[in-house]
């Protein structure tokens, strides 16, 4: 079973945390981890803009991962959120079966 890490922003810790609640609660993910407060700096429309944001880190399997788009999305504030996986290719064995088990309905 192939593992990743799904990297999503978020405009808000308020919207980071119903968005990863989701995510475990229907076992798109094992985990998420919220990072507050970091500030992201990005060309949108033609401008630049310097904003803060909030980040989730979802641990999951691979092949979850067109599902966990599609909820993620219908729950984003953003018309184009950043939700990208990168994959895990290695690390503790009981932690990576752990979130197999997790993510197993």
């Amino acid at each position: 079973m192939e593992l990743c890490f799904v990297y999503i922003t978020a405009s808000s810790l308020v919207e980071a945390d119903k968005i990863g609640s989701m995510l475990v609660e229907n076992r798109l993910a094992a985990c998420v981890n919220i990072f507050e407060k970091m500030t992201s700096i990005y060309r949108w429309e033609g401008k630049v803009h310097k904003e803060p944001e909030t980040v989730i880190i979802a641990k999951t399997r691979t092949d979850l991962i067109n599902d966990l788009v599609a909820r993620v999305k219908s729950l984003h504030s953003y018309k184009v959120p950043c939700i990208v996986s990168l994959p895990v290719t290695g690390g503790n064995p009981d932690f990576l079966s752990w979130i197999e088990n997790e993510t197993n309905p």
